[in-house]
C-alpha cells in the first residue's frame, strides 16, 4: 500500500481515476495497527478496483484537519475527488468488506 501526505493527497486521492479507500492512522494507534494488516490483505485482493493508501496523521496533519478527522482510525472512500464512505474504528476483515462490498 501506498503512503500519501499532505503534498500529495490531491493527486493521489482526490485527482485519481480509481476509487480511493484512505486509511487515516498513527504508529502509536494500537486499533489502527490491528487493521493495517486487514487492509494490507484486502488491498492485495481487490486492488484492481480499490486502491488503498495510508496517510500518517501525525506526520501530515492538515490534511485530517481539515476533514474534521478526531478519531482514528478512520477510513474514507473517495470517489471522482469526493467522500462516498466513511469507516471509523477497526473492525474485523469481514466488517470491512461488507461495509466496501459496493467498491470492490
Amino acid at each position: 500500500m501506498k503512503n500519501v501526505t499532505d503534498a500529495n493527497f490531491e493527486t493521489e486521492v482526490l485527482k485519481n481515476s480509481k476509487t480511493v479507500l484512505v486509511d487515516f492512522w498513527a504508529e502509536w494507534c494500537g486499533p489502527c495497527l490491528k487493521v493495517a494488516p486487514i487492509l494490507e490483505e484486502i488491498s492485495d485482493e481487490h486492488g484492481e478496483k480499490l486502491e488503498i493508501v495510508k496517510l500518517n496523521v501525525d506526520e501530515n496533519p492538515v490534511t485530517p484537519g481539515n476533514l474534521g478527522i478526531i478519531g482514528i482510525p478512520a477510513m474514507f472512500v473517495y470517489q471522482n475527488g469526493e467522500i462516498v464512505k466513511q469507516i471509523t474504528g477497526a473492525k474485523p476483515k469481514a466488517a470491512l468488506l461488507r461495509d466496501l462490498a459496493d467498491y470492490i
